[in-house]
């Protein structure tokens, strides 16, 4: 977004300034459309999270049971269909309980790539080439194998990372698949590990790896340092939270701190409104600045943005839309955070829009995209 066009909206949200539908080159009638598809197109996951068998709903939709499988972070019901839409960071679309803190799942990813750029901005990391068993000095990173893993490796889901934290084994999402042709019948069957940097895959143990190993360098609770350096500044709520685990209990500078997690695999995770999620996506989209303070570093978003050796459509945590590849009928320069439900936050910079978008069957959010699109005047 240009220096002299984008808006920061104070911390009060009833002064959040709005334009019209046509102010920010949408028709009318059929931006409306867009927003009642995604109205209409309701998550099929249960409101509580828990189908009426008693599974929790990421049991099955990862079709994971055994040693691995407890929840034990916090669970709390969703609410329903929520939204906004931002042009040059002036909202013109809202539907739904904005202000709702809800649980987001592995959006949460996301928050922990930008902890990481403020961790190399403070230089408690070196870069995100370090090994990371050079600051890290716990155990998790030693050995031939995760003694060459480095913080680029974690935060691209190639860090082949072997090992349990908090009761899970890196094991329990060998072969998870996500996306939409996902098929997750072999999830969780051992395969061999290949060398870090290698293979991509999708696991949530190893982030919960990423989130332990920047709580040791910060040498704080992550939700203290996020609230203060990014939350705060950009005039979030103090709504959100950010759990972990009943297990996830640890000791960092002789106090008891709870490590976080990178989603709600197994419970826990951010529970945020969808206002809060704007402000984060109006942030990124402007390359970690808010008003004249640079509150991420220069050029970190360009870094995470990039396409990662073992996933293009993957960068730091982020998902990137090259070539359509997640969502046919978005820009192909848009990116996003995504959890599942589905939860997203949707930035698109050739068309300088910011949308959040929660709890959208998935087999619907390309639907929403390309009403979306149409509606572009």
């Amino acid at each position: 977004m240009s220096e002299q066009t984008a808006y920061f909206p104070p911390s009060e949200d009833a002064a959040w300034e709005a334009v019209s539908s046509a102010g920010a080159g949408f028709d009318a009638e059929k931006l409306e459309a867009a927003i009642a598809w995604a109205e209409a197109s309701e998550s099929p996951w249960p409101r509580s999270l828990y189908y009426p068998d008693g599974r929790y709903v990421g049991n099955v939709e990862w079709n994971e049971t055994g040693p691995w499988s407890d929840i034990t972070g916090i669970v709390r019901p969703r609410g329903g269909p929520a939204g906004m839409i931002m042009k040059r960071g002036r909202v013109f679309a809202e539907w739904g309980d904005t202000r709702r803190a809800d649980v987001t799942f592995s959006v949460a990813k996301s928050y922990l790539s930008m902890l990481t750029g403020l961790a190399i901005g403070d230089g408690l990391i070196g870069s995100v080439d370090e090994r990371v068993g050079a600051s890290v000095k716990t155990g998790h990173f030693d050995g031939p194998h995760n003694g060459q893993i480095t913080w680029r490796h974690l935060l691209t889901q190639s860090s082949e990372w072997n090992g349990e934290l908090w009761e899970k084994s890196d094991q329990v999402d060998h072969f998870r698949q996500v996306g939409g042709a996902e098929n997750n019948k072999h999830k969780g069957e051992l395969r061999e590990r290949q060398a870090p940097g290698a293979y991509y895959e999708y696991n949530d143990v190893r982030v919960n790896v990423l989130a332990f190993a920047l709580l040791q360098r910060f040498g704080r609770a992550l939700p203290d340092v996020l609230r203060e350096r990014i939350m705060e500044p950009i005039g979030a709520s103090e709504d959100w939270e950010w759990h972990g685990y009943s297990t996830s209990w640890t000791e960092v500078g002789g106090k008891r701190v709870q490590s976080v997690s990178g989603g709600s695999h197994w419970g826990g995770g951010l529970f945020i409104p969808t206002r809060d999620h704007a402000r984060v996506g109006l942030l990124v989209a402007n390359n970690g600045r808010w008003g004249s303070r640079q509150l991420l570093p220069e050029g970190w978003m360009a870094q995470s943005l990039a396409p990662s050796a073992t996933n293009e459509g993957y960068g730091f945590l982020w998902w990137l839309n090259r070539g359509g590849r997640n969502y046919p009928s978005a820009p192909a320069d848009s990116w996003f955070a995504l959890g599942a439900g589905t939860n997203l936050i949707w930035v698109a910079p050739s068309q300088e829009l910011v949308a959040v978008v929660r709890w959208i069957d998935k087999t619907k959010t390309d639907g929403f995209f390309k009403r979306l699109m149409a509606a572009l005047t």
